[in-house]
């Protein structure tokens, strides 16, 4: 694994066209300014983790551009609120979170798999047992099954690296992983749970390298 602290757009530049198998993607979904509180605690909860500022704006154009020319397929969760972005797809990945008390009851993400649409249940509250660390961490399990939908795809990338998850799965199943992740509290997270990840029992035989960090710490 190799990790940037940096801003994404500029750190896509340095990659030739198609050099990435899969790129997994959980971007700002632009939602902060819109989740108030409604006299309930699941509006004021989500304000009061700062999203009216990380969320508040989706990728830019040039964003969609740069990811696009790198990786050869894609998954991004709330591909929902990014449509005019995305083509048309007959594959969208749903993670249900098993409870109906929740900013959403389910998220959604847009691929390019030839496959029809696809259900992942696991709670929202299990993300407990895997020690959340970031507002819109996503459970390992749902990487390892995004990754299982492209089983030749070799080289991940996950430029909003956020806590690491993508990484950690990529780790777990013996894929290569670059990530880029602009704030460096998260950045700092996300290369301890890779590096632990690493340390531990894989499943898989191949022998595998250490995480290294970019050059580059913005």
């Amino acid at each position: 694994s190799v990790v940037y602290n940096e801003d994404c757009v500029e750190g896509l530049k340095r990659f030739s066209d198609n050099h990435f198998d899969l790129a997994i993607v959980d971007p700002p979904y632009g939602l902060g300014k819109k989740l108030k509180p409604r006299g309930g605690m699941i509006g004021k909860s989500f304000e009061g983790m700062g999203a009216d500022s990380w969320d508040a704006e989706p990728p830019t154009k040039e964003y969609w551009e740069q990811l696009f020319r790198v990786s050869k397929n894609q998954i991004i969760w709330g591909g929902n609120y990014m449509t005019e972005y995305l083509k048309p797809s007959p594959c969208w990945l749903i993670w249900d979170k098993m409870q109906d008390h929740s900013t959403g009851h389910a998220e959604l993400a847009w691929t390019t798999v030839d496959q029809p649409v696809r259900t992942f249940r696991y709670a929202r509250a299990q993300l407990a047992s895997e020690g959340k660390e970031h507002p819109t961490q996503k459970p390992q399990r749902l990487m390892e099954w995004c990754l299982s939908f492209l089983p030749a795809a070799q080289t991940i990338l996950d430029p909003f690296m956020g806590s690491g998850t993508t990484g950690v799965a990529c780790t777990k199943l013996g894929r290569k992983f670059i990530g880029i992740e602009i704030e460096p509290k998260y950045f700092d997270i996300a290369c301890r749970r890779i590096e632990e990840a690493w340390r531990q029992p894989r499943l898989f035989d191949e022998p595998t390298t250490p995480p290294t960090q970019g050059a580059l710490d913005l």
